[in-house]
């Protein structure tokens, strides 16, 4: 923006001594403040956008909770029957549950690490629409 006036003052002729100094500092000092402002509306934008997919992840992850406990426990109540024994129906529902923790663990990059990298990237590294 400065250079743009310096450019434009040498290219007629005008002297740089007729330079309102003050005036171009009142309009630097303006961009500045829209600028600061801008960032600062961005940056509020971008986390509520993020405790907002945290607090839905937070309560799909709580209701999950509930369902899993429910299926589990039909789960166990149906092979407690057909074996006979709670012991073991509770054992068969610990052991996939196990199962289940380990597949999670195996593939944590594939399920957790990068999709949290990726929207936390597109959030914050997403390039402007009017650039």
């Amino acid at each position: 923006m400065l250079w743009a006036v310096w450019l434009t003052r040498m290219r007629f002729g005008i002297d740089m001594n007729d330079i309102d100094y003050k005036k171009l500092f009142t309009e630097a000092r303006r961009f500045f403040s829209m600028e600061w402002d801008y960032t600062k509306l961005t940056a509020v934008e971008k986390l509520a956008v993020l405790l907002s997919a945290t607090a839905f992840v937070a309560v799909v992850i709580i209701i999950g909770t509930f369902v899993q406990h429910h299926l589990f426990t039909a789960l166990i109540g149906v092979l407690a029957t057909a074996l006979g024994c709670a012991w073991g129906a509770h054992l068969i529902a610990a052991a996939l549950l196990l199962v289940l923790l380990l597949v999670v663990f195996a593939f944590k990059r594939q399920l957790i690490v990068d999709p949290v990298a990726r929207f936390v990237s597109k959030l914050f590294l997403k390039p402007d629409d009017n650039e």
